[in-house]
């Protein structure tokens, strides 16, 4: 790697270790015909995406001292294209179930979804407008343990209804969680539609219902895990709004940001906020 001053996004050398044998893999498939491996540390390709996501600049702006938008798109791309992102995010997802004594899928979810702003330059075909939320942009639709890690993640227009993107990612949870998952939680915005399509899968849906009397938030048991985990997301500035022209893009923002969570996570280290940056400064 380079010289250069260290961003607090940055890989150490630990969390390089856990993510290399992967990157490593790909680039060994991935020759160029006349043998050039690139001018480019993977490393630091790395270390760019994970900045970008951490702050949320532009492609334009990314600092002068990490890879050119070029180069970093490029690779971003690809790995978003052939599932390269995902297997990183699964095996470090793996890894931290395993670390806290639970196998590798889990047996209960939960679902919900969030409704984010979409950027200007965004295109108008896959975006929409949150009626309930009254958002206009694109619906987040996650799936995650009672650890917090994601399961599964899908991107929608925000109009989409509650039905759909349920149906949809608990499809996605019953092709890649091993047929483990025998129960999921969900809020009331999910509808019977939700629980009949569970069934078709082998999976008991439960809509939790919000008492009544209760004003305001109040964490309900286990699902707060999902309300937990987007707060921890929304701390990665690209997906405060939606900036990708792709749902796909989208979808890989949230693998990268979970990957950099989850790296932090096995390795000890704390995530810095931007709270603690603006005290320290």
């Amino acid at each position: 790697m380079s010289e250069r001053k260290p961003y607090p996004s940055d890989l150490a050398d630990e969390q390089w270790a856990l993510i290399e044998p992967v990157i490593t893999a790909w680039k060994d498939r991935h020759r160029s015909v006349s043998g050039h491996r690139g001018a480019y540390d993977m490393r630091e390709i790395v270390n760019t995406i994970l900045h970008q996501g951490r702050t949320g600049c532009q492609w334009a702006y990314l600092p002068h001292d990490l890879p050119q938008k070029s180069a970093t798109y490029y690779y971003f791309a690809a790995w978003r294209d052939d599932g390269t992102d995902q297997v990183i995010h699964e095996l470090l997802r793996c890894q931290v179930r395993e670390r806290a004594r639970r196998l590798e899928d889990p047996a209960l979810v939960v679902l919900d979804t969030q409704s984010a702003h979409a950027a200007a330059g965004v295109p108008v075909s896959t975006t929409g407008h949150d009626p309930a939320k009254r958002v206009p942009g694109r619906k987040r639709g996650l799936v995650v343990d009672v650890l917090g890690l994601v399961t599964a993640v899908a991107v929608f227009a925000a109009n989409t209804h509650d039905n759909a993107s349920g149906t949809a990612l608990l499809s996605e949870v019953a092709e890649n969680a091993g047929g483990t998952v025998s129960k999921a939680l969900a809020d009331q915005g999910f509808k019977t539609q939700v629980v009949t399509h569970g069934a078709g899968l082998g999976i008991d849906v439960e809509i939790v219902q919000r008492n009544p009397q209760h004003r305001g938030f109040v964490p309900q048991p286990k699902r707060w895990r999902v309300e937990q985990t987007h707060g921890i997301l929304i701390l990665h500035r690209r997906l405060v709004r939606d900036y990708e022209h792709r749902p796909s893009s989208s979808t890989s923002r949230v693998c990268w940001a979970m990957t950099h969570v989850m790296v932090r996570r096995l390795t000890g280290a704390n995530t810095p906020t931007w709270r603690e940056a603006a005290v320290a400064a």
